[in-house]
């Protein structure tokens, strides 16, 4: 009977041991699968920080590059308006100018140790005196008159040569995912990739005529996100509160070819991004209309392909443009 008992208590000893054994190992493969998941976590965290970090100099240096166009834009502005440009002076040059003023003060002391004059002698040389200085002080409001004048006529330089107006065609077209009115396409324009562009022409134009359709977009607005899709140009459409319609290219015109307008010389540059800001389209747009003949105008000029024809509607006459 002690024999038995004895024999019992030692399984059951070794079968506890076993389990204690087993639930060991399963506690350091838990830390082992806990150890290798933080650092699969570091991991994506690092690769999550470097991207964004990537993403952030990339927007910087677009946007450097819009200043420094903005600048070169301005400063040819000022140029043709006759504005001189003033080089910004470097720290030496202050040195410079601080070492000039010195001198100023001996000639000050000299006048003061000068014999007194005959008072006629005074009353002659105080009237010449006084005229100089009325005159200093009238040139600030001459030269503050000018540049009235400038900030006038560099207001009146936006016209329809700010607009960067192409002939695209749809190569795809589809509805916009997130939005019911909107389409998606995909432009062709002559460039190296097509442009992804979102019109709100769901209700006016059924999706079989866009696709393959030549169109007039308007490239140089700055690229918005339309309901999280990037659209990087506009369709230029004759409109009213209760219809659009697409306006039309020569039948000859191919991607990529410029239109101008009769009366506004276009440089051979495509025109810079316009900036939001300053509402440069905003300001073309009351001007650009259809007229009787259906004919696209700016300001009463005609829209046009250089050797090919004009842009037209197609049954909309003396209709808004945007």
């Amino acid at each position: 009977m002690f024999v038995a008992r004895s024999l019992i208590r030692s399984g059951v000893m070794s079968a506890t041991s076993g389990v204690v054994q087993r639930l060991e190992q399963r506690a350091q493969l838990a830390d082992e699968i806990i150890l290798r998941l933080q650092q699969q976590v570091g991991q994506l965290r690092r690769t999550i920080v470097g991207r964004e970090e990537q993403r952030l100099a990339e927007e910087n240096s677009l946007l450097r590059q819009e200043v420094t166009q903005l600048k070169a834009t301005l400063v040819g502005a000022e140029t043709r308006n006759g504005v001189k440009q003033i080089p910004v002076p470097k720290a030496g040059s202050t040195v410079a100018a601080s070492a000039v003023k010195p001198p100023t003060q001996p000639a000050a002391s000299a006048k003061a140790q000068a014999p007194a004059q005959a008072p006629a002698d005074q009353k002659q040389q105080g009237a010449p005196e006084n005229q100089k200085k009325k005159e200093k002080k009238e040139k600030p409001k001459k030269e503050a008159k000018k540049d009235g004048k400038q900030d006038d006529q560099a207001a009146a330089e936006v016209d329809f040569r700010n607009l960067d107006l192409r002939i695209g065609k749809i190569t795809n077209v589809k509805k916009h995912p997130d939005a019911d009115s909107l389409y998606v396409e995909e432009v062709e324009l002559g460039e190296t990739q097509p442009r992804t562009v979102v019109s709100g022409l769901v209700k006016h134009i059924p999706i079989e005529e866009m696709q393959d359709r030549m169109v007039i977009l308007c490239c140089n607005l700055k690229p918005a996100k339309m309901r999280g899709v990037l659209s990087q140009a506009m369709v230029m459409c004759a409109s009213s509160p209760d219809k659009v319609e697409i306006l039309s290219p020569p039948s000859d015109a191919v991607p990529g070819d410029r239109v101008c307008c009769e009366g506004y010389e276009m440089s051979e540059s495509f025109p810079v991004q316009m900036n939001p800001k300053r509402k440069i389209f905003e300001r073309i747009q009351p001007d650009l209309k259809t007229d009787d003949k259906l004919q696209a105008t700016y300001k009463g000029s005609l829209w046009k392909v250089e050797g090919k024809g004009h842009i037209v509607a197609a049954t909309m006459a003396n209709s808004g443009i945007k």
